[in-house]
């Protein structure tokens, strides 16, 4: 084999003969450097040419700047492979992915001598621009490269030997090059290797960096989540030291905003904190109920516990924390318990109509119980929503609970809870009571002189003590609840009977409202009736928006027993059957336009006038008693006892049968 001088003298004479168009024997030129002569000569470089471009100071700098991650992992790099041929001539060069040189490292007569061949800092050395080069065609092709002497198009740069290599980021995406350069006799295989090993080891740490900012990153995602969550988040190791703990957490076990993490669980909470106590056990715990002591009084939390395991062992636990007044806000909304009415809904003028709000907006200052009395149909619960919304409670739960709708056997779980076990078909973990989810809010008991005596009892006790105890359980909870009870007996009469206690009676009659029956308020019809009329009329998209002046005389006439609820039900049938703009009189019910009514308020004229409204409630319905007892503002059993009062059992087996 030649000596190298020869080699690069064969060379050159191969290079004269490209450029002069000669022909070349392809055996004798490399395959990859014979294909890059060919481009550089198409895309019209001078290999005689002046020096290659330059970038402006300010977008090398740019271009640094873009880069300056990779010349931050490749310069100790750099220097480490300067290290390897130190005092042999060679100088390291990093350009980008567009050929710009970014940063050179090397002995100084050889960055001298490589200056004057242009291989400094901003200079171009991309194929299109300088011609075949290790960077510039090492860019192009995507892999490592050597070129040797006169296989560099430029003439300038026949004494050297370069070696160089892509660099791609974790992607795979080419992101610069990394280049040795020395003189042509400093020409070795090895030289290539050392540089595609630099490279790998800059492409090493590239990936470790990207993994690292991905941890960073899902570590920023995971801590934002947690600190968004409603519920608290607290995390111990193995040795139950914290890990992790939000603001949620903090904030129901009351404790500073300081860093607490690699703090012993003990000694921030106490040792005899139960959530300490529940994570020293170091066990499993789904939805566990606890009051936890703060320095603002007891907090009422639900405590899920969670262990984390790697390969079978214990390596973690995750507290999370849910205190019960935001379950049961959350269940509020998706059920509804909210008050929707305040005292803009109630429609009327009349004096005594009036009389009553002024009155129930002086109990919304108050805290005392509401006792509101009035016959069904007349708008006990609008008045016990409005005073809700009006309260400093507004922001709480409103609560119905209708006394008369629930079983006996079933009221005291209803509104006071149960534990699991209780009785045969109690729901796994229990279940709270209406008085829990009212708690901060109001809870409304209607028809309340139907309640059984012995919940009575338990009733005042919790008016009392302010807590209650589920049934079947040996748990206190404390409720913070305002009660607005309503009915529509004479209570009096009730204590009398024995059927409702005398002293539940007074504990509830601090703040007494009377809403007066529709016959007492006639003036308050003709109100009433242009008001249900846009309503009903709108959300049936029918214009009715009249009614005849002997369709309205009909309805003062009528003694309305159902009230308020019955007359919005007539209205309500009424537009149903109106073609036209107008109310007609013969839309009405035959019991109303049969025979005016007495405005006499003998109870034998309103009872008999009552079960012509049932009979023509049940030819209405279809004879379906859910839907007469609705309309009536009563529950299915104090239906079935007018059925039997007013001997109207045919009627009462037929809707029997039409409901199987």
């Amino acid at each position: 084999m030649s000596s190298l001088g020869d080699h690069k003298k064969q060379l050159y004479e191969y290079w004269k003969k490209m450029v002069e168009d000669k022909p070349i024997d392809k055996e004798l030129i490399r395959p990859i450097i014979a294909d890059s002569w060919a481009r550089s000569k198409q895309a019209g470089i001078d290999p005689r040419g002046k020096p290659y471009p330059f970038c402006t100071t300010k977008a090398y700098e740019e271009r640094r700047k873009k880069r300056q991650g990779v010349i931050d992992i490749a310069m100790p790099v750099m220097e480490m492979l300067l290290n390897f041929v130190h005092g042999s001539g060679f100088a390291v060069v990093l350009a980008d992915e567009d050929g710009y040189i970014l940063e050179t490292v090397g002995d100084s007569d050889v960055i001298d001598a490589a200056r004057k061949g242009n291989l400094v800092k901003g200079s171009n050395w991309k194929e299109e621009v300088a011609g075949t080069n290790a960077i510039g065609t090492t860019l192009l092709l995507g892999q490592p490269m050597q070129i040797f002497a006169a296989e560099h198009y430029w003439t300038g740069f026949h004494d050297w030997t370069c070696s160089a290599a892509p660099i791609r980021n974790p992607e795979g995406k080419v992101i610069g090059v990394l280049n040795m350069t020395g003189t042509f006799e400093k020409v070795h295989p090895h030289t290539l290797g050392m540089v595609v090993a630099a490279v790998n080891a800059i492409e090493n740490h590239l990936r470790i960096i990207g993994a690292m900012e991905k941890l960073a990153i899902s570590d920023q995602y995971k801590n934002t989540i947690i600190e968004s969550m409603d519920e608290g988040i607290l995390t111990v190791d193995h040795n139950k030291l914290i890990t992790q703990i939000n603001a949620q957490a903090r904030k129901i076990l009351e404790l500073p905003n300081e860093n607490f993490v690699g703090l012993p669980v003990s000694s921030v909470l106490g040792v005899n904190h139960p959530l300490a106590e529940i994570i020293a056990k170091g066990r499993n715990l789904s939805d566990e109920e606890m009051y936890l002591e703060t320095n603002n009084g007891k907090i009422h939390c639900t405590v899920n516990c969670h262990i984390i395991k790697t390969e079978g062992k214990q390596v973690g636990l995750v507290s999370i924390l849910r205190e019960f007044k935001a379950i049961r806000q959350l269940v509020h909304k998706m059920v509804g318990a909210e008050a929707k009415f305040t005292f803009k809904s109630l429609i009327g003028q009349s004096a005594t109509f009036l009389s009553s709000i002024e009155n129930a907006k002086v109990a919304a200052t108050s805290v005392s119980n509401v006792l509101l009395l009035g016959e069904s149909g007349t708008g006990k619960e609008l008045f016990a929503q409005a005073i809700h919304n009006a309260s400093s409670r507004c922001k709480g739960p409103f609560v119905a609970v209708n006394c008369a709708a629930l079983p006996r056997e079933l009221i005291g779980s209803e509104l006071f809870g149960y534990t699991e076990g209780a009785f045969t078909g109690a729901k796994r973990g229990g279940s709270p009571g209406k008085f829990e989810l009212a708690d901060g809010g109001t809870l409304f008991l209607d028809e309340i002189g139907e309640m059984p005596l012995e919940m009575q009892a338990y009733l005042l006790r919790v008016l009392q003590d302010k807590q209650i105890t589920r049934i079947g359980g040996q748990k206190v909870i404390p409720v913070d609840v305002r009660v607005i009870a309503a009915t529509n007996k004479n209570l009096w009469d009730e204590i009398n009977r024995g059927t409702f206690r005398s002293d539940l009676f007074f504990r509830l009659n601090v703040f007494t409202i009377n809403v007066a029956p529709l016959r007492e308020r006639k003036e308050d019809i003709p109100v009433l009736v242009n008001f249900f009329m846009e309503k009903i009329a709108t959300s049936m998209g029918k214009k009715v928006e009249r009614i005849d002046s002997d369709t309205m005389e009909r309805l003062l006439e009528y003694s309305w027993p159902g009230n308020v609820r019955e007359l919005q039900n007539v209205l309500e049938r009424a537009i149903n059957l109106s073609s036209g703009n107008k109310i007609l009189p013969e839309k009405l019910p035959q019991y109303i336009i049969g025979k005016p009514q007495s405005q006499s308020n003998d109870m034998g004229i309103l009872k008999s006038n009552e079960k012509e409204v049932i009979l023509s409630l049940l030819e209405i319905c279809g004879g379906n008693l859910s839907m007469v007892a609705k309309k009536l503002g009563v529950s299915r059993p104090t239906l079935y006892r007018k059925l039997e009062i007013y001997n109207i059992e045919q009627s009462r087996n037929k809707s029997k049968r039409q409901s199987k």
